[in-house]
């Protein structure tokens, strides 16, 4: 037993962490003294389809296949991808056949987020957006929820325990609950209370939400802490909100109007790209939570599709391992491995016969994400 609903460490890396079938599977092939050489691929989409997504997850799954007698060929992390293989194992089938359950997880978890954060990001290019979603999972990966946004390009994270694990200090002021410890009424006992409490170097950003209307509120903090107030943060329930924007636009509008234009206005609760894109224009920084934690994974597969050296594959998906290519027009390109193709070929080397070859940096994963995106017109929205 574990002290919460935790699979272990150990278990992911010895492959207890799997599918039952895949245990069976294991066992009827040794039964029955078979071990082929097989490649396997992981696939969204057998063709390009248009509809790119971020590749993520790769460090994690470069470390389970670490050491097991394989190797492994991957598009670099970052890189955006609309159809053909992401990855490509190939080994004797019995060493790696019960890690497809974790592998699988690791990349198609990741990369859902990692996509909806840099559609996100791409929504308010110039504004600062963070990653307040480690709250809507659960705490066991909000470490990878925080390291998903960070690649999509997001800014900052909200979560401590993740940001020592990624080595990125989390950011954060006030909740609503800190302003209603100290009384209705008192909201200037807590702003200035927070005021004297926290590190210098934390921004002085005073959320204005809690009991009374948004710009009175606003108007108070900045009274309040004259010359130190950074940002006020709106917060507002949706029940409560109306028309958002238009309490956004008043709110920046009553700040001006008594000389506070020094002072920004974050923003935050149920957040996606239509909303950034809307208030963008009168808001310095965004909290995007739920709409990056709560994203669908990518329906990745892992299949055979060669075996002994022979073309083989079920039906549906395409037999033969392969390449992939970034085109000079932007597009991705499959082929099969060693035919010319145009453009930039993705697949490369991390692990040779478990020894992995690769280096993971996560800054230049976000880089790659961010140009990638200009070269293939990925959009905020993706009906754009």
């Amino acid at each position: 037993m574990t002290d919460f609903d935790i699979i272990p460490t150990d278990a992911i890396r010895d492959g207890r962490a799997t599918d039952a079938y895949f245990d069976r599977t294991v066992a009827t092939l040794e039964h029955a003294e078979k071990n082929p050489r097989v490649t396997a691929e992981v696939t969204a989409d057998q063709f390009p389809d248009g509809d790119f997504e971020v590749f993520a997850g790769l460090e994690d799954a470069v470390s389970l296949l670490e050491g097991v007698p394989v190797d492994v060929d991957a598009i670099p992390e970052g890189t955006l991808f609309d159809g053909g293989p992401v990855l490509q194992i190939t080994g004797r089938y019995r060493e790696f056949a019960r890690y497809e359950t974790s592998l699988l997880g690791f990349l198609s978890h990741a990369s859902g987020m990692t996509t909806h954060a840099l559609r996100a990001r791409r929504a308010a290019p110039e504004s600062t957006v963070l990653s307040f979603g480690a709250r809507h999972v659960h705490p066991a990966i909000a470490a990878v929820v925080e390291r998903s946004a960070l690649l999509g390009g997001l800014d900052g994270i909200s979560h401590v325990a993740a940001g020592e694990i990624l080595g990125h200090e989390a950011s954060g002021t006030m909740p609503h609950a800190l302003v209603i410890c100290f009384g209705r009424g008192n909201q200037e006992a807590a702003w200035t209370a927070f005021d004297a409490a926290v590190e210098d170097d934390v921004p002085r950003v005073a959320l204005c939400d809690t009991y009374s209307d948004e710009k009175d509120e606003a108007i108070r903090a900045a009274e309040t802490l004259e010359g130190a107030l950074d940002s006020i943060r709106l917060d507002t329930t949706a029940s409560r909100r109306g028309d958002f924007e238009h309490i956004v636009r008043e709110t920046r509008w009553e700040l001006d109007a008594h000389g506070y234009e020094d002072v920004g206005i974050f923003v935050s609760g149920g957040l996606g790209p239509a909303e950034l894109g809307r208030l963008r224009e009168y808001v310095d920084g965004f909290g995007v939570g739920g709409y990056i934690s709560n994203a669908d994974p990518v329906d990745f597969a892992l299949d055979i599709v060669e075996i002994d050296g022979e073309p083989a594959a079920k039906r549906g998906k395409l037999t033969g391992a392969k390449q992939v290519y970034r085109t000079p027009e932007g597009a991705h390109h499959v082929a099969l491995a060693g035919e010319e193709a145009p453009g930039e070929p993705l697949l490369e080397p991390v692990i040779r016969d478990g020894d992995v070859v690769a280096e993971f940096d996560l800054e230049d994963a976000a880089d790659r994400a961010a140009r990638d995106a200009d070269r293939v017109g990925f959009a905020a929205d993706p009906d754009d």
